[in-house]
Formats: C-alpha cells, structure tokens, sequence
C-alpha cells in the first residue's frame, strides 16, 4: 500500500481510492452516507475546525473516503438495481428529488431492510412526515 508524507505531520497518511462516483449516484447515496459515517464526518469537521491546512487531516479525509465506499459498496451488493433506478432518475431529471420519489422510495425500503439504514433528513420538524415520504406532495413533475 503505497504511503505518502503529510507537509504539516511528516506522519505516513495512507493511500485511499477514490470513490469514483458521479454526482448523480452521490446524490442518491448521501443521506445514507452522512448516517452511516457519522463518526468519521464529525472528526474531519472537528479536525478542520483545529487548522486551515489542507494537510492537517488528510488521516481523518480518508477515514471518511473509505466509509463512503465501504457503504456504496454494500449498496451495490444489496439494493444495486434500486439504487441504480435512484440515481439514474436524478440523472434524468435535473438531480430533483421530488421529482424522483417512486424510485427514492424503492430504493428506501431495500435500504432498510437490507442494511438497517433508513433515510434521515437532519434539520427535519419533529412529529411531521419527512418530504419524501410524503404521498400527496404540493411540488409535482408537471409545471403550468
């Protein structure tokens, strides 16, 4: 596994591969990535917050790096064919969600019950239902 030296360390920083996702797919993932990397998000934050160099956290950026693939890997293997149909309607439709809901949904349920993930929107109001679970929502795909 090839190293490489942080400037502002000279610690080894291991080598990690990208994730090697469009933006589509990563739109599709992100809410389960952000839950299921929780940890390792709030560190690099942290780690941030402590230097403007870009060096400084470079071991904390891959710990998160490698969550993200770990996790669209699992996807794959469970639910590729709905996550496949996700992100290719958000491909398809200007990357809007509500514009994507039926495959959202699909995609949702495998999530949960394949890998325990459920979709959590971060800022949502209490005691109401979440916007993508939403049946009848305002906003629709026809525009007048």
């Amino acid at each position: 596994m090839a190293e490489t030296l942080s400037a502002s360390t000279s610690t080894p920083v291991p080598h990690v591969e990208e994730v090697g996702l469009t933006s589509a797919p990563l739109k599709s993932a992100a809410f389960f990535i952000g839950a299921y990397c929780k940890e390792y998000n709030e560190d690099f934050v942290l780690c941030k917050n402590e230097s403007r160099d870009p060096a400084h956290c470079l071991k904390e950026g891959r710990k998160v790096t490698r969550c993200a693939i770990d996790l669209i890997t699992k996807m794959r293997e469970n639910c590729g064919k709905q996550f496949d149909a996700h992100w290719e309607c958000l491909e398809r439709k200007n990357h809007e969600y509500y514009l994507c809901r039926k495959p959202e949904r699909t995609l949702n349920s495998c999530m949960f019950d394949k890998l325990g993930l459920t979709k959590t929107i971060p800022g949502s109001p209490p005691g109401q239902t979440p916007i993508h679970e939403v049946t009848n929502p305002i906003y629709k795909a026809v525009q007048k």
